[in-house]
């Protein structure tokens, strides 16, 4: 079984420019993000997906300084950019991120990489976790599937596509209680989200790599830091877009799984 780490990344933010280029303690936050993705134990390949308009080229640099590979796919069709990544380096399953999480858990990444690699669930996800914190693991026969018969070309973002137990195995695992933080924000789309990390960044005392837990008890300890962002509202699809997809999924029941004998040989 070959498992990759997928990382989507773009340069066309427009709340926060160039956010994911932006520098945390003297290194810009992409860079946090491969070098966290290379500590996950099971992975093969580490490949940065973006896109081949110009303006995402330094990510092109950013994977050759870090010696990982990278693949140039669909600009809004991030589904397809992921199965187009998956498909052609013979990946069976993966790990996934954007390139807004810099402090995303590798102690959960290695619980969703050691599932993949002894189950056959279609998708895992992490719940209670602070935003921005969790990875998750997907199938790629279910990435196919899900290609095959979907009906929106932006797909940024996705969950509701395989996030649905009567047609895909999907196991939810809870984080223990000294990680169950779902009201901190660390994810990266506002300017007082990079405030909030380059607090952290900058405060906390760390080697290499900044543990996920070191900064939840900073913020445990520091309430007024962990403020900063608490007014940001996180995007999420619209209410037509989820129905449109619910549409699609319960008109097409049987051809998906039609589709799903395809690639799952049974």
């Amino acid at each position: 079984m070959k498992i990759g780490f997928l990382i989507t990344a773009r340069l066309k933010s427009t709340r926060l420019p160039m956010k994911i280029i932006k520098e945390l303690n003297g290194k810009t936050v992409i860079d946090h993000i491969i070098q966290r993705a290379k500590q996950i134990k099971n992975i093969d390949e580490v490949i940065l997906c973006t896109s081949s308009n110009p303006q995402d080229k330094p990510l092109i640099d950013t994977s050759k300084k870090n010696n990982i590979k990278y693949f140039l796919g669909d600009e809004d069709d991030v589904l397809k950019r992921l199965n187009d990544a998956a498909s052609l380096h013979k990946l069976d399953c993966f790990l996934g991120i954007t390139a807004d999480n810099p402090l995303f858990s590798i102690h959960h990444s290695n619980i969703i990489s050691n599932k993949m690699k002894s189950t056959d669930y279609d998708f895992i996800k992490i719940k209670g976790l602070p935003l921005g914190a969790a990875t998750y693991g997907m199938n790629v026969k279910a990435l196919k599937t899900i290609c095959k018969v979907k009906n929106i070309v932006d797909t940024e973002i996705w969950g509701a596509f395989i996030d649905r137990p009567g047609l895909f195995s999907v196991l939810t695992i809870e984080s223990e209680p000294e990680y169950n933080r779902p009201g901190y924000r660390l994810t990266l789309d506002y300017p007082q989200d990079y405030d909030l990390l380059n607090h952290l960044y900058s405060n906390i005392n760390y080697n290499k790599t900044l543990p996920l837990i070191k900064a939840i008890k900073y913020l445990d300890n520091n309430p007024n830091i962990a403020k900063i962002n608490t007014k940001c509202i996180q995007l999420r699809l619209d209410e037509k877009t989820i129905e449109k997809i619910d549409i699609n999924f319960k008109e097409n029941k049987e051809k998906i799984l039609e589709i799903k004998k395809e690639f799952y040989g049974k």
